[in-house]
């Protein structure tokens, strides 16, 4: 397995406490804020994948817009059962610019 960084927006298009989604190489991908740093988490709820990009984001928490389940954007881990989890990516903002590892499987 390789690590691959990918360039996915500027750290400023991702709203504090807010997500940006992103689509590198073809994969959607959901940019979250949240006391100035950045994480990214797969944009789909992993109960019947709903894309997650219209959801709220409050603190580390990111509810899905169609069932309200509730995601944390550290860990991808579903609140109420964390066994439940949606994935996660390595993030790095370096000179203002939000890097993503995309990891080839």
């Amino acid at each position: 397995m390789t690590d691959s960084w990918t360039k996915v927006a500027t750290a400023d298009a991702v709203p504090e406490g807010g997500v940006l989604a992103v689509y590198p190489g073809g994969l959607g991908l959901l940019l979250a804020k949240v006391g100035g740093a950045v994480y990214a988490i797969a944009n789909r709820c992993a109960h019947m994948a709903c894309p997650l990009e219209s959801g709220a984001c409050e603190s580390f928490l990111l509810t899905c817009p169609c069932h309200d389940w509730r995601f944390d954007v550290r860990t991808g881990a579903f609140v109420e059962a964390p066994e439940i989890s949606i994935p996660t990516y390595p993030v790095r903002v370096t000179d203002g610019e939000v890097f993503v590892s995309v990891q080839s499987r």
